[in-house]
């Protein structure tokens, strides 16, 4: 006979970032009953009465509650910027959400070859200088990035949505044993999201390798000093600018398109290379935050979208495999599988993951061939 499982009984309800005494309100089970259901020390198993309500409760299916163990996200293991101003539920609801993705990620890797992770560990390296390194290990020079989520796709990264409603949270990343994944809150402006890509790589090839001091401040000015030399290097920024008395608010905004940031990352960038100066940068910050560029840009970019997930679904579309039939499988929602891939896909489509194809760009087109698994062998 099947057991119902305790621990996600908890997964479940930090996904839907409720508290024992919240579920208990919602469902008229006690506070100490859902602690026993829960435990997996002095675990009481739910009756078949309050597995239906509490799988209503949480929208879940009822055999959710009685599959095998999850490996998890730990709190330990991902770096999260503002950790310590997040409340205990809608940090939880943030890690549970990439546990969700972890699965999904999951199903697609039994049945397609994804990109070789090959993000390394720089961990002795200044940021500006490991961003320098990492250009020249990926063979970018010092040129633009086109796409940041192709970039870090060919090169092994698994990119998810993280699907919560607050604008508190960015985005996070972990390393799950050799793969490296990034969550991103696409509910942010397309040039914040792409910065935050730059960001968690930061992370990755900084901190995660050592289980470093991700979360702290220290480490969090690190990744954001290695995000904006990793898309706006030395070299390419000061041959490719004005003389500094030129530079204003409508040359940053000219400017910016080139590195394909936002106009306050620009300025920062360049006040960091000592190209402005501390009056000149503060002037052009007023005048930014005056016309609440700060929160976003009134000529921003198209959102950055994932090539991977074009491919598989549009593979997936033509073996004629739905939403649905990925869901029932990892004994979840179609709404959960849609919720960790919102903003990375193209459109919507209710009934079926297909997407179009999106365009191959030329870090992918030699380096991602994704191919479908059958029986466990990669056909020819």
């Amino acid at each position: 006979m099947i057991e119902f499982n305790p621990s996600r009984l908890a997964l479940a309800r930090r996904r839907r970032g409720l508290s024992k005494t919240t579920l208990a309100q919602k469902t008229g089970i006690s506070v100490r009953s859902l602690g026993y259901y829960e435990s997996t020390v002095s675990h009481i198993p739910p009756s078949e009465e309050h597995v239906a309500i509490l799988a209503e409760k949480l929208e879940l299916p009822t055999e959710f509650f009685y599959g095998a163990d999850v490996e998890e996200i730990t709190t330990n293991a991902a770096s999260f910027r503002s950790w310590k101003t997040l409340t205990a539920s809608l940090r939880d609801s943030a890690i549970t959400a990439g546990t969700f993705a972890k699965m999904v990620s999951g199903w697609i890797e039994t049945r397609f070859n994804l990109p070789t992770p090959s993000v390394p560990s720089l961990r002795d390296f200044e940021p500006e200088a490991a961003a320098h390194v990492l250009r020249n290990e990926w063979g970018l020079g010092e040129r633009p990035i086109p796409n940041m989520v192709h970039l870090a796709e060919s090169h092994g990264v698994r990119v998810f949505s993280l699907p919560v409603d607050s604008h508190k949270v960015d985005a996070f990343s972990v390393m799950d044993g050799d793969v490296p994944f990034i969550f991103l809150n696409t509910k942010k402006s397309a040039e914040h999201s792409r910065f935050d890509v730059a960001h968690e790589l930061g992370h990755l090839t900084l901190h995660t390798h050592t289980h470093g001091p991700s979360g702290t401040r220290v480490a969090e000015h690190q990744a954001n000093t290695f995000a904006s030399a990793f898309l706006m290097p030395r070299g390419d920024v000061l041959g490719n600018i004005p003389p500094p008395s030129t530079i204003t608010v409508n040359a940053i905004h000219s400017l910016k398109k080139r590195w394909v940031v936002s106009a306050i990352a620009l300025v920062f960038r360049l006040h960091r290379l000592n190209v402005l100066t501390d009056w000149h940068y503060r002037q052009l910050c007023i005048q930014l935050s005056a016309t609440h560029y700060r929160s976003g840009e009134a000529d921003g970019m198209a959102r950055e979208t994932s090539q991977v997930f074009a491919k598989v679904f549009k593979s997936l579309r033509e073996d004629g495999i739905t939403r649905g039939k990925i869901a029932r499988d990892l004994l979840i929602t179609p709404t959960d599988v849609d919720s960790v891939l919102t903003g990375l896909i193209i459109a919507s489509v209710p009934k079926s993951l297909g997407e179009p194809e999106a365009p191959p760009t030329p870090a992918l087109r030699d380096k991602s061939h994704l191919k479908v698994v059958e029986n466990g062998r990669t056909p020819s």
